[in-house]
């Protein structure tokens, strides 16, 4: 799921930054510049499970000022209404993800075990 989900959320940054897939503003203001780079680079970070806790964390706050700013006040707080539907779901697996960690398949995860101390057994 975690890298799933951080391709996916890195593939709206690089609409946004790169322009691909097509379909992304042709200018940025500032707000969505740094939403773009917080989606590129966090949903890669992600992705590959790499500072995955801090990346999530990031993510999760960055959708839900995304929710809070863009979403709710076009059409109040139900996300089925204003259309937030996909930046709630992002904002609380970011959460998720942040609290349990990136998993076995993860850079963290290997980083981890190669610097482990185990204390010996009497």
């Amino acid at each position: 799921m975690r890298i799933v989900i951080g391709l996916l959320f890195a593939c709206h940054g690089s609409q946004k930054l790169l322009g691909w897939p097509p379909g992304g503003p042709p200018q940025l203001p500032t707000i969505l510049l740094v939403g773009g780079i917080i989606e590129l680079v966090g949903g890669l970070l992600i992705a590959i499970g790499f500072l995955t806790g801090w990346a999530a964390f990031i993510a999760s706050g960055e959708m839900a000022v995304a929710y809070f700013t863009a979403h709710a006040p076009r059409g109040g707080p139900i996300p089925l209404v204003n259309k937030g539907e996909l930046a709630v779901v992002y904002c609380f697996i970011f959460l998720f993800i942040a609290a349990h960690g990136a998993g076995i398949w993860s850079i963290d995860s290997a980083l981890r075990r190669r610097t482990a101390v185990t204390a010996p057994t009497s």
